[in-house]
């Protein structure tokens, strides 16, 4: 009787959840404007402290005294390893168009507002997609939110943090001739760090989407086990499109951690697998009960 009450219940809600199609649209219009205006809200205000942003988080990596650089150097120390100090990144940042500092200022507020609003916009997405989902979907995919933002900013960091300032101290450093000047352009500039930090925020949300395919059918954790040196090789490519520069030793540091995150991946599609035959073990008992009555 629990199970039959139980099912009565799911039903019951799904179909007190009922909206027209157009009220679905309008209900979606408004998630949308919500999500953009919280984007529009965090652009201002890096757009009103873009000069502080600038010299403290843009133009970081490129100094000497940057977090990771002092950790290289410390762990150098510890090891014995005085190269991995660095002492010098060898370029210059210059305008090359009129209006160049301005539309770069403009872009890095826009992406200013894109990182910080993340968790905003995706917790209005996911309270579009949440009500038509199953009860039992609902609960497989509580704190969708916690953990879709905790890989985000993870990438992020990872980016910021590890990946970009790697990349750039090897390409300012790699030189055909001593002669030759680097002088990058702030666009270039603000252009590589902003691809590094997004896409490394976006392939940290593997575990995410395997979640998802995994529920629809699509994934399942033995077709992943047994892809598993395609998806090495698969894992090495995206690696290569993220980092810009041929040095293998960036494009390496990306690839160990997306290769963790589908080790882990491998076990949160177990998981919903699992789930999911519970679930079918369940209904097909309700099922039975209804028969039989």
């Amino acid at each position: 009787m629990a199970l039959d009450q139980e099912f009565e219940e799911e039903l019951d809600e799904e179909e007190g959840q009922e909206m027209s199609f157009l009220e679905h649209l309008e209900e979606l219009r408004w998630n949308i404007i919500r999500a953009v205006g919280s984007v529009l809200v965090f652009a201002i205000l890096g757009w009103v402290y873009i000069q502080e942003i600038y010299q403290y988080v843009i133009i970081a990596p490129a100094k000497t005294n940057f977090w990771t650089y002092r950790m290289m150097c410390k762990l150098g120390e510890a090891v014995g390893a005085e190269g991995l100090c660095i002492d010098k990144i060898d370029f210059e940042l210059q305008a090359l168009g009129v209006g160049e500092q301005f539309s770069m200022a403009l872009t890095s507020s826009v992406i200013i507002g894109l990182v910080f609003a993340f968790p905003y916009a995706f917790w209005e997405i996911w309270r579009f997609i949440k009500p038509g989902l199953k009860k039992y979907e609902r609960k497989a995919a509580r704190g969708a939110v916690f953990y879709v933002t905790f890989l985000f900013f993870s990438g992020v960091f990872f980016g910021y943090y590890v990946v970009t300032p790697l990349a750039l101290n090897f390409l300012a450093n790699f030189k055909l001739d001593d002669s030759i000047i680097n002088e990058f352009s702030i666009s270039s500039y603000i252009s590589m760090v902003a691809t590094l930090t997004l896409a490394c925020g976006l392939a940290f949300q593997l575990p995410v989407v395997v979640f998802v395919l995994s529920r629809v059918g699509i994934l399942t954790p033995s077709f992943m086990r047994e892809y598993r040196r395609h998806s090495l090789i698969v894992i090495l490519i995206v690696a290569a499109v993220i980092t810009p520069s041929p040095d293998i030793y960036s494009q390496i540091l990306v690839a160990l951690p997306l290769t963790l995150l589908y080790e882990v991946s491998i076990i949160v599609s177990g998981r919903v697998q699992k789930a999911k035959e519970r679930e079918e073990v369940r209904l097909a008992k309700v099922q039975d009960r209804m028969n039989n009555d």
